[in-house]
């Protein structure tokens, strides 16, 4: 697992998160600079990777054997140069480039009994940068981050595309994103804060479900008191625009624009001191959630969630970072 940072509300790692069975090496220069480059497979369970198919086992044994007919998986390598430049005895400016190759090599797999069909190798890139500033106590920092995928890779390092075009490559795909995150502390008074807007749209040249328009913006306002509890007032909204389209009017056709907002009171305990990330963090949950028409247009029509306008969620949480008690930048 190779990720930098995220944004913490939405448990997001915006501009590298990967997931393979590699390696990598880097170099950390004396001027703040550091250099790393990654490279590993990755083999996501689907049937764009790997497909099996039962066939009479040798010699006229009993039963049937598993032959991998397609059997490929994905090469995903990454480079990230990040420097720092110090203000001051703790405060700071950071800043990352980014960026990923993806491959997969061609294969062949049955489309039906005996009848084989070539499949194409492909591939995509990741383009990045992050711009940080901090403060070096309690927290504070804010992260601007924007990330451009093309692509194999538009789909994600976990994911097998899909809606292909008719030479079944992923040319033409792509993922935008950009994201605006970050904490404030002073006193007893905290904020925490986390957006991004994001763009997809797949290989397929008509507009589709699966094309969207999405975004979110979730703040957190927080007081502790006596220093070890407190409590928190959490607000987002979130907007979604499908490529599908609906008549809106007689004759007039529209997409899909889905809208929802949640409103949370967090009472919480921190044994550890006040603090966004100390830990351990015990929480008390109440989460009020209303939903658009739109919204609940995109649950089955059966789901309670396509009927259902306002939820209503009460829990309790705790959360632990074994090694460490804040959240270390």
């Amino acid at each position: 697992m190779y990720r930098g940072d995220d944004i913490y509300l939405l448990d997001f790692w915006p501009l590298d998160n990967l997931n393979t069975i590699g390696g990598g090496v880097g170099y950390t220069f004396k001027t703040g600079t550091e250099l790393k480059f990654h490279a590993g497979l990755n083999q996501p369970t689907d049937p764009y990777y790997r497909q099996t198919i039962l066939r009479p086992p040798a010699y006229n044994q009993f039963g049937a054997a598993e032959v991998a007919i397609l059997d490929r998986q994905k090469l995903v390598s990454s480079l990230k140069l990040t420097h720092t430049w110090p203000i001051g005895d703790s405060a700071g400016i950071k800043g990352i480039l980014y960026g990923e190759l993806h491959y997969v090599p061609e294969g062949q797999r049955e489309i039906e009994s005996k009848v084989y069909e070539n499949v194409p190798k492909d591939k995509g890139f990741v383009g990045g940068a992050q711009l940080s500033a901090f403060t070096g106590k309690r927290s504070t920092y804010v992260n601007l981050t924007a990330r451009f995928a093309s692509g194999l890779a538009a789909y994600g390092e976990l994911n097998a595309p899909r809606q292909l075009r008719p030479d079944r490559l992923t040319t033409g795909a792509y993922e935008a994103l950009i994201t605006l995150s970050g904490n404030w502390e002073r006193g007893p008074f905290g904020l925490l804060m986390g957006s991004y807007y994001r763009q997809f749209r797949n290989a397929s040249r008509s507009l589709d479900w699966d094309d969207l328009n999405e975004g979110i913006v979730i703040v957190r306002p927080q007081v502790w008191f006596a220093k070890i509890a407190g409590v928190a007032l959490e607000a987002s909204y979130q907007a979604q625009q499908r490529g599908v389209a609906t008549e809106a009017e007689p004759n007039l056709f529209k997409p899909v624009f889905a809208q929802m907002g949640r409103f949370g009171l967090i009472p919480f305990i921190t044994p550890g001191g006040p603090g966004a990330f100390q830990r351990p963090h015990i929480r008390l949950i109440y989460l009020l959630t209303v939903r658009d028409a739109a919204a609940r247009s995109f649950y089955p029509a059966e789901d309670v969630f396509a009927r259902r306008g306002i939820d209503h969620f009460i829990g309790v949480g705790a959360e632990w970072w074994f090694g460490s008690t804040s959240y270390f930048r």
